[in-house]
């Protein structure tokens, strides 16, 4: 399942897992990583739910907080942990 998942989400993954620098990894970085990105995906739910009605200017909230919410939990749980160590910037 996980492997179907990879090919699925490869784009992204592809981003975040090339390069052969060294880089630092820590087990927490991924679970802080994966709790930050389900605050992200709860915020553009919470804004959706929020609807004001006929403005359609909170969309790009939703949007951006959606994609990074979307990239940060693929990362998290499909990523290498050298893609883990690429989005916090860690060498």
């Amino acid at each position: 399942m996980k492997e179907s998942l990879r090919k699925v989400f490869a784009p992204i993954l592809n981003v975040f897992e090339s390069g052969n620098e060294p880089f630092a990894y820590k087990p927490s970085h991924r679970k802080i990583l994966v709790f930050v990105s389900a605050v992200f995906s709860m915020l553009a739910v919470i804004v959706v739910a929020l609807d004001p009605g006929e403005d359609k200017g909170y969309l790009f909230p939703v949007i951006v907080f959606s994609l990074i919410g979307l990239v940060g939990l693929v990362v998290g749980f499909l990523g290498t942990d050298r893609a883990v160590a690429k989005i916090w910037g860690s060498r």
